[in-house]
């Protein structure tokens, strides 16, 4: 059963009882926050605020036409995979996420998510219509491409299988978090790995500054996730049995697997400063890296603790700020004050 709106059991003086199954007034009271490190990213998503027609994107017009056969087949991939992906996401947020968390806190940064995804997919929008010639068969690119379709299944797949047990189990809602995760953190990464490596060779500049806008949304998306189950292990520690750890490796181990081989479709014709090794080099990073962040062991032993796409943090960076959302106190953003360092 999904929660309650208002109680008249709430406590006065908190905005709720718990994350999930608590108990809240309905008023979301922000200066008696239970959770601060939601409002702090709230303050860092409201601060991130852009528009993709802010992003001048019209050298690319000609710039994609100078495109070699294997980058134009990658750029289209690339936004077929990614406009999927934000138009699944804008509504599995409020849908499959939203209705179990009973933190008003934590509901208005997820409100606001399902806003940037949708942002994103105005975006995508924006960069096909104006750059290629054949936009329509981009829109259409997840119905008939084998290894694409494939992957979005996936995806869709096991959203619907946990979103049809949330209402009676816990556990259920313990995999759809990590499903969020895995996408927030995993699936993006090869499309916007490809993306910086035209842009690394002077190549469609104006989608690689879309991109980088996307990417820091993401950021915040991931951050989210991230603290969203590290809050709920906190207070529901008997959840997580030995039974439901390894379904959580699973459900990572898949998704690494999916990312590496859709990263060999995108790169496999030669694009400069990609191959399969650093891609699957690439993916395995992210996975150790992920599960670094909910307190896992690295699922991959023996990957190096550095990515091994250098500068793939270069395109990304817009300013480097540290903060500790989990135990974090209010606190005030400039616009951009979030990066991959700060995971």
């Amino acid at each position: 059963m999904a929660k309650n709106l208002m109680s008249l059991d709430c406590p006065v003086g908190i905005t709720t009882t718990g994350v999930l199954h608590g108990k809240t007034s309905g008023v979301i009271q922000l200066n008696a926050l239970k959770y601060h490190w939601a409002y702090n990213l709230w303050e860092v998503m409201l601060n991130n605020t852009w528009f993709p027609k802010e992003v001048d994107i019209t050298s690319d017009i000609n710039k994609y036409k100078t495109l070699a056969p294997s980058e134009k087949n990658m750029y289209d991939k690339v936004l077929a995979q990614l406009m999927f992906m934000d138009g699944l996401q804008t509504n599995n947020t409020v849908d499959n996420v939203n209705p179990w968390v009973t933190a008003p806190e934590i509901n208005m940064i997820l409100v606001r998510q399902s806003f940037e995804e949708a942002l994103h997919s105005q975006s995508y929008a924006v960069m096909v219509d104006s750059i290629s010639p054949n936009s329509l068969e981009i829109y259409e690119l997840w119905r008939k491409d084998n290894d694409l379709f494939n992957k979005n299944s996936h995806i869709f797949n096991i959203y619907q299988r946990y979103a049809s047990q949330c209402a009676n189990s816990d556990e259920a809602f313990i995999y759809m978090l990590v499903a969020n995760l895995c996408l927030e953190g995993i699936y993006f990464y090869s499309g916007f790995a490809a993306m910086y490596s035209l842009a690394r060779s002077g190549k469609m500049l104006g989608s690689a500054q879309m991109i980088r806008f996307i990417q820091r949304d993401e950021v915040t998306h991931l951050l989210l996730f991230t603290n969203l189950f590290n809050t709920v292990k906190k207070e529901f520690p008997e959840i997580f049995t030995e039974e439901v750890i390894k379904n959580i490796y699973g459900i990572f181990e898949e998704a690494s697997k999916l990312e590496i081989s859709w990263g060999k479709v995108l790169t496999k014709d030669g694009i400069l400063g990609l191959n399969e090794t650093i891609i699957e080099d690439f993916v395995k990073y992210l996975a150790n890296d992920r599960l670094k962040a909910i307190q896992f062991d690295p699922l991959f032993k023996n990957q190096p603790k550095e990515s091994p796409i250098p500068w793939f943090n270069d395109f990304s960076k817009i300013k480097n700020i540290k903060t500790n959302f989990f135990e974090g106190n209010n606190v005030a953003y400039s616009k951009g004050s979030l990066d991959l360092d700060d995971f």
